[in-house]
């Protein structure tokens, strides 16, 4: 699963490597603790609308930076609380899920982040670690988005809600958790964001090796369990605590 993460990366970044226009605002955040039900930084791809707006179909589709809120809400939702328990979207069952199916087929996004966060039980504590990768560039998650608006408020400004997909862990990490977010590679942004393009099945498979392989599992500070945390000393890489043997924690366990 994925239920914390950091973005620290300023859109201009974002725009460069994304090749997005940024459509936030000024209103995006560094943030090395992101929670759910928080405003982030996600990238779609949409066509262009008119004075009306309406969808310009034959004019090419537009790569753009938007906020959202973590904890997708389904356009049929009566109440916008039920996105904190839809911050996960399995991938091996988007497309039967009514509360997904929708967005899956036509609102796709990619959700930039450095690495995040997962925890891993050893005897009766939980050691937290940050999964992140060999480089400064965002890792790209799988994600999926819906818009949402009370149904006796026509008028109301939209709630534009986002998850994040995610399949079985692969790798290394599997010691760690036996999930983990979907990580899109540069080659597969263009058909998981085409909005013309409704079945991505081929694309809702687990990460690829080499990405995996490439990430770095460093064990980080417990203060990041505490969502009011939030600063870069969240990142640092810290010690296993007493009686801890650092290896020992990647070890399989015994059935």
């Amino acid at each position: 699963m994925c239920g914390r993460y950091a973005a620290t990366k300023d859109p201009a970044a974002l725009i460069d490597q994304f090749a997005a226009v940024d459509l936030t605002e000024g209103r995006a955040r560094t943030d090395h603790n992101v929670a759910p039900t928080k405003n982030v930084v996600t990238v779609v791809q949409r066509h262009p609308r008119d004075a009306e707006g309406q969808v310009l179909e034959d004019e090419p589709a537009e790569r753009s930076l938007r906020l959202m809120r973590w904890g997708l809400v389904p356009f049929w939702a009566k109440d916008p609380s039920v996105g904190s328990r839809m911050i996960n979207t399995r991938a091996e069952t988007a497309k039967e899920k009514p509360a997904f199916r929708r967005a899956l087929s036509s609102r796709r996004c990619l959700v930039p982040a450095d690495g995040w966060f997962e925890w891993r039980r050893t005897g009766k504590e939980k050691e937290p670690f940050y999964m992140t990768g060999p480089d400064s560039a965002s890792l790209a998650f799988a994600g999926i988005w819906e818009s949402w608006r009370p149904k006796d408020d026509d008028a109301a400004d939209p709630l534009i809600t986002f998850s994040i997909i995610t399949t079985d862990s692969t790798g290394q990490l599997t010691d760690i958790h036996h999930r983990m977010p979907l990580i899109v590679p540069k080659a597969q942004w263009d058909p998981w964001l085409d909005p013309d393009r409704a079945d991505v099945t081929d694309l809702l498979v687990p990460t690829a090796p080499e990405i995996v392989e490439s990430l770095e599992l460093r064990p980080v500070s417990s203060k990041v369990n505490n969502v009011r945390n939030n600063g870069p000393e969240l990142l640092d890489r810290v010690d296993p605590g007493p009686g801890l043997d650092e290896d020992a924690l990647f070890e399989t366990p015994r059935p």
